[in-house]
């Protein structure tokens, strides 16, 4: 009764939400007022079972590949909208695609899962299967050091049922699965890669027996080489070139990763002519190098929330872009960490904005690095880059702006589709 009585009221809520404007978390947030069980009542009940990925980034990317390779296999998936990966999100994904007596019209769920909250939600859907992308430096002001981001994917991983899927060239995620009865599958990265990576990876080192922990067994897949927008990849009896979104390494991982995760949840229906198909047509996931259109302006949004993303997304900038926008809030509410930040080839910001947009600017000048405007409000930086042609901007921006832009470009598209395979 409380389940429908949820249902009933967030769609409301989630209705008026939309009518001024787009997406929301808030119809979630009331409908788990309402009933507390919301998430076991929907997504714990779907026959195939869930699949958490987790991580301190690639977590929307690699949940968006599992779910495209799935649907490729003919297989009906849920999932959350890039970045709504709090309890609330992940009800409110539910509003979205739930049918009129709450059933989801899915076969499993494959949920992009915060590291904080994985344990929380964990409690209410445990996991049968547990990827955790990588294990990075995050914002101090938000979890302080690794070994904290560490215990809260090993309280999730006490909770999976199954499996758990892991880069083996981090030892720390290896020890994830120590002393659990979950069967622990990896991926591995050629060491080639890895040489030629740099700092771009950032995985966190514990310094203690977790970082030296070592996986057993052959991977289910391995990256072998990269081209510009394209991977090679392989297992144990076969090579294969897969398409990619855009260039830069941590695209790759995450495809690697999830050709792994998707391959744990098919068993003996996966196909590499289907996964490979699925990467053909494989959109970017929204706010990583994707594209939106401002008064006949291409303003592609890389955003950023911590070092090892920012590092990584300025890795694809190879020269100086015709016009570079930074746009930075109280999302990030401590950004001193970009004093670490190599801008490789970027001497020039055009605009600043956000209210972080002085702590950017004093780093800049520190850096030497030229600064055209500070436009504290969004719509307004947006207004003027139309007003001074028609170049493209390149727009690094954290969550909470790249959300601001979306919505300002007419992109109300923030929730979770349930969608059919192939077959």
């Amino acid at each position: 009764m409380r389940y429908r009585l949820a249902l009933a009221v967030g769609r409301l809520i989630r209705r008026l939400a939309r009518a001024r404007g787009g997406g929301s978390a808030f119809p979630g947030l009331v409908a788990l007022r309402i009933d507390p069980l919301f998430l076991e009542h929907s997504i714990g009940q779907l026959p195939g079972g869930v699949m958490f990925v987790t991580g301190s980034n690639g977590k929307s990317t690699t949940t968006s590949m599992i779910a495209a390779i799935l649907r490729e296999h003919g297989k009906k998936v849920f999932t959350n909208p890039a970045g709504s990966n709090l309890p609330q999100g992940l009800a409110s994904a539910v509003l979205a695609d739930a049918d009129r007596q709450g059933r989801l019209p899915a076969d499993l769920a494959v949920l992009e899962v915060d590291e904080a909250y994985g344990p929380q939600i964990a409690r209410h859907i445990p996991p049968a299967h547990l990827v955790v992308t990588n294990l990075q430096l995050d914002q101090l002001n938000r979890f302080g050091e690794p070994e904290r981001v560490w215990q809260m994917m090993r309280d999730v991983a006490e909770r999976t049922s199954a499996t758990l899927l892991v880069n083996q060239r981090e030892p720390a995620l290896v020890a994830l699965g120590e002393g659990l009865e979950v069967r622990v599958d990896t991926v591995d990265v050629a060491q080639s890669l890895v040489d030629q990576s740099g700092d771009s990876l950032g995985a966190a080192e514990l310094f203690d027996e977790r970082s030296t922990a070592t996986a057993s067994g052959a991977p289910l897949v391995t990256l072998e080489s990269r081209g510009t927008r394209s991977a090679i990849v392989s297992d144990d009896s076969s090579r294969h070139e897969i398409s990619l979104p855009d260039e830069g390494l941590h695209w790759a991982i995450d495809a690697t990763v999830a050709l792994g995760a998707s391959r744990i949840l098919l068993g003996e229906q996966w196909s590499w002519d289907a996964a490979v198909q699925a990467f053909a047509s494989l959109p970017v996931v929204y706010g990583r190098g994707e594209t939106v259109q401002w008064k006949g302006v291409d303003i592609t949004l890389l955003m950023q929330k911590n070092l090892p993303s920012m590092r990584a997304n300025l890795s694809t900038v190879k020269t100086q872009p015709e016009r570079v926008w930074v746009a930075v809030d109280e999302g990030t509410p401590d950004p001193s960490w970009i004093f670490d930040l190599d801008l490789g080839p970027l001497k020039r910001i055009d605009v600043l904005s956000g209210t972080k947009a002085h702590q950017w600017a004093m780093f800049l000048a520190y850096r030497g690095v030229a600064v055209g405007a500070v436009i504290d409000d969004t719509a307004q930086a947006m207004d003027y880059f139309s007003q001074a042609g028609t170049a493209p901007v390149t727009a690094i921006v954290n969550y909470e702006q790249m959300m601001a832009v979306r919505r300002l470009a007419g992109r109300k598209d923030l929730e979770a589709r349930v969608e059919s395979g192939t077959s």
